[in-house]
């Protein structure tokens, strides 16, 4: 696998013949990409957005972790740049100075491109001077753009315009519309494959399960931003679905209706969400009214009324026996 990566590149641009194959390079992934790293400046949260003509991008380029800030590391990529540099903020270096720490002790450096910001939103980007044409890096208030193997030399300013435009905009959209703007202004020589949009909260979390509050990859698809955009609405949904879950273990009948309700208005198709909109329906004795709508989501699939008939011991549904029967005839 190595062998072919080296090849990979080699064959994209012999400028990078000699040196590439004489440095400690050859094993790095080839994940030639652009990307953003920013923080919300009212919330605190800060992501990491990247696209590139390459498998699976995400893993190999964003990182983060709450409470102390976000990496990206590509070009060739060195993949330690992510923990590493989250570690170097965690112990009170400057976005600056832990790039320096880690670009000066990289032999590779001449072909890496990195950007880190901290959670207070200052932020440092490195490009190496042997980065594939168009490559550079715009460092703002509260977010770094960089790119390499562009088209040309539009697509890391229109990223920067892009952020500083949609300002209104929750972080993970205000990130997506950077990635799209990087695209529309040419984007990578190569074309498409994949995207990664992860963002981390304003403060640190214990349990490592709640470090990103959105984690999303789209590994391999022919228009992978277009992609990213869905999941991040289908993820807003369920947000909207998530508390409506916990309304209903804290007795809110009224806030659940409410959730679930706002969740299925942005998914209308989603047999799930409808169907827990009827069940918060029945557990305020609008019995009818869930029932109707249990009856439309039988008709397309008989398995959610196997569903409702086990919710009761699961005391997901207060209802009696003659009710559950009529709800499920």
């Amino acid at each position: 696998m190595k062998q072919f990566l080296l090849f990979t590149a080699l064959v994209f641009t012999s400028s990078l013949n000699t040196e590439a194959q004489n440095s400690k390079i050859s094993g790095d992934a080839f994940a030639h990409t652009y990307s953003i790293v920013a923080r919300d400046a009212k919330t605190g949260e800060m992501a990491v957005g990247v696209q590139s003509h390459w498998f699976s991008v995400g893993p190999l380029v964003a990182w983060g972790k709450s409470g102390v800030g976000v990496v990206a590391t590509q070009s060739f990529v060195n993949p330690a740049f992510g923990p590493e540099g989250l570690k170097l903020l965690d112990n009170g270096f400057t976005p600056e100075e832990a790039i320096e720490t880690l670009i000066n002790n990289d032999d590779g450096r001449d072909f890496r491109q990195l950007a880190i910001l901290g959670k207070s939103g200052e932020n440092s980007a490195y490009t190496g001077e042997k980065c594939v044409a168009e490559a550079e890096h715009v460092n703002g208030d509260n977010f770094s753009v960089q790119a390499n193997m562009m088209l040309n030399d539009d697509v890391v300013p229109a990223m920067a315009r892009a952020f500083t435009e949609n300002v209104n905009l929750p972080l993970a959209e205000r990130v997506v519309a950077v990635l799209k703007a990087a695209q529309d202004a040419g984007g990578d020589i190569r074309g498409k494959q994949s995207a990664a949009l992860i963002v981390v909260g304003p403060e640190k979390v214990e349990e490592i399960w709640k470090d990103k509050k959105i984690d999303l990859r789209v590994d391999d698809h022919e228009n992978p931003i277009k992609e990213l955009d869905r999941l991040l609405k289908t993820a807003r949904a369920y947000e909207f679905m998530n508390r409506g879950d916990l309304a209903m273990e804290e007795g809110n009948v009224e806030k659940a209706l409410e959730e679930y309700g706002t969740a299925e208005s942005m998914f209308p198709n989603n047999l799930e969400m409808r169907f827990w909109k009827a069940v918060a329906l029945a557990n305020s004795d609008r019995l009818e009214e869930a029932k109707q709508i249990f009856n439309r989501i039988f008709d397309e699939d008989e398995n959610w009324r196997i569903m409702l008939k086990r919710l009761p011991k699961a005391g997901l549904i207060d209802v009696t026996e003659e009710e559950l029967k009529m709800l499920t005839e």
